[in-house]
């Protein structure tokens, strides 16, 4: 196999050292190996591709040589020994091996190790745009190169547009790229939130008011249209505008001019409209709920936004890109393993592009600084787990595999009491036990599959074992992830 940089192993065992050194040497991998008393500040500069952690025969000595590791966590950690409280905060422990060592497990471990080496960060590439506006809109991916074509085309004409797309798409961050990029680059943009305003306000927040033209009016008041005079308005969840409003709006489109609140001076209405929308209108107008008339006049150039599970592909820079804003404001930077972001990848990301800066938010929080590995993702965003390098199952004897099941089974306490009361007694016929048990332990499976959509990572948390022996179980019973969709 390809050799590592170089295999650091620190054990306060001599036998367990040399035992090691010879395996080492039987791969092929270089290494050097130490007591912890050997352990200081300089060894830490050499080029490790691995630390390999075992006995430490003193509680102080162990905390030292953590602190070098969460200092240098570019280099990956394999615990030897019980350490696994210790090493779980470490963003650099990569697994854990039983003693003795198994071939086929300490390869894997090595392996693993040759993927988390060296990298510290997720190296993206740049997107090359010097303009900071499309940089908001990062991705490499055929969908997110189409929007930037149509506001690139729609920019340069005075054309409505109707965004269309999921919450969270980035709707309006399309909406300020067609206005910077338009001839009323340099006029003011004026958002407004349809949805947010209460209806009997949205008029007068629109169009203005004059003074005493309602309650609580006690000056006259400049309307949206007049702020955004020269500039583009932006019209965000037009789907939410209520019937009244829509036809105020469509005569302002048709005539270019409106009335304050109150007033009847005619204002000459000198603005571009971009509106967007997460609901479909054309439902909408077969359900009478918008109108079909205003529908046309905003729909000249429709952009539709990919959403982010469409768009997988450029979670990477969307990463580096969320990342270096947050660094801008202040924050600590942090890193990701590519075994987290692949895990990132695999999510379905219903709140699309939204869901993804607060998740890189939460964990600015809780991990400034610091390598954030698979482990440290919530619950839902883990999609593959911390390897662990044990022996399988099938190093079992079947006496041993019908044990760990029953005590896997029972240990998870899935009978509620009043059920249980019933299965006390025994039918006069007697029964088969073993066919029972299994049936019992394959229709719990089956649920926690079902109930973690089809991930195992997740459904052996929820019955209590470890990823490899729900594996081996699936196996034994025939049962796949496939079958239970």
């Amino acid at each position: 196999m390809q050799a590592l940089a170089k295999t650091l192993v620190i054990d306060d065992d001599q036998q367990h050292r040399h035992d090691l050194s010879v395996i080492l040497n039987f791969v092929g991998e270089q290494h050097e190996t130490l007591s912890s008393s050997e352990v200081d500040n300089s060894l830490w500069e050499n080029a490790w591709g691995a630390c390999l952690l075992g006995n430490i025969s003193s509680g102080k000595l162990l905390n030292r040589i953590l602190d070098f590791l969460r200092i240098h966590n570019h280099i990956p950690v394999i615990a030897l020994a019980n350490h696994d409280s210790e090493l779980a905060g470490l963003p650099n422990y990569v697994g854990s091996l039983e003693l003795p060592l198994h071939y086929g497990q300490f390869t894997d471990a090595l392996r693993h190790c040759q993927e988390f080496l060296g990298k510290r960060a997720f190296q993206t590439p740049q997107l090359g745009r010097k303009n900071t506006l499309f940089r908001s809109m990062v991705g490499r991916s055929e969908a997110i190169s189409q929007i930037r074509h149509l506001i690139e085309q729609v920019a340069a004409t005075d054309a409505s547009v109707l965004i269309l797309g999921e919450s969270g798409t980035g709707k309006e961050v399309v909406a300020r790229n067609i206005h910077y990029h338009s001839s009323r680059g340099k006029g003011p943009f004026v958002p407004v939130n349809c949805g947010a305003i209460p209806p009997d306000l949205l008029e007068s927040e629109l169009f203005g008011h004059e003074k005493g033209a309602f309650t609580g009016a006690i000056s006259a008041r400049k309307g949206r249209f007049e702020l955004a005079e020269g500039g583009t308005l932006f019209l965000d969840e037009i789907g939410d505008m209520p019937s009244s409003m829509q036809v105020k709006l469509l005569r302002v489109l048709q005539e270019r001019s409106f009335e304050r609140v109150g007033g009847s001076e005619t204002i000459k209405a000198n603005v571009r409209i971009v509106a967007a929308t997460h609901r479909n209108l054309e439902d909408m107008i077969s359900e009478g709920k918008f109108r079909e008339d205003l529908y046309y006049r905003l729909n000249v150039f429709p952009i539709e936004m990919p959403a982010l599970r469409e768009r997988i592909e450029d979670i990477p820079l969307l990463l580096q890109e969320l990342l270096a804003r947050m660094e801008a404001e202040g924050a600590k930077p942090i890193h990701f393993t590519p075994r987290a972001i692949t895990s990132l990848m695999d999510h379905d990301w219903p709140g699309n592009i939204r869901e993804l800066a607060n998740l890189i938010e939460r964990l600015i929080i809780l991990y400034p600084g610091e390598m954030v590995d698979v482990s440290h993702l919530p619950m839902k965003y883990r999609y593959s787990e911390l390897p662990d390098f044990q022996p399988e199952d099938n190093f079992l004897s079947v006496e041993d595999q019908e044990r760990a099941a029953l005590a896997d089974m029972f240990a998870s306490h899935y009978a509620e009491p009043e059920d249980q009361a019933g299965m006390n007694d025994l039918p006069p016929e007697g029964l088969n036990l073993k066919e029972m048990l299994a049936e019992l332990e394959v229709e719990m499976i089956r649920q926690a599959l079902e109930a973690q959509s089809g991930v195992v990572a997740r459904a052996a948390d929820m019955l209590g074992m470890r990823r490899t022996t729900l594996v081996e179980k699936m196996r034994k019973y025939g049962l796949s992830k496939e079958a239970l969709r």
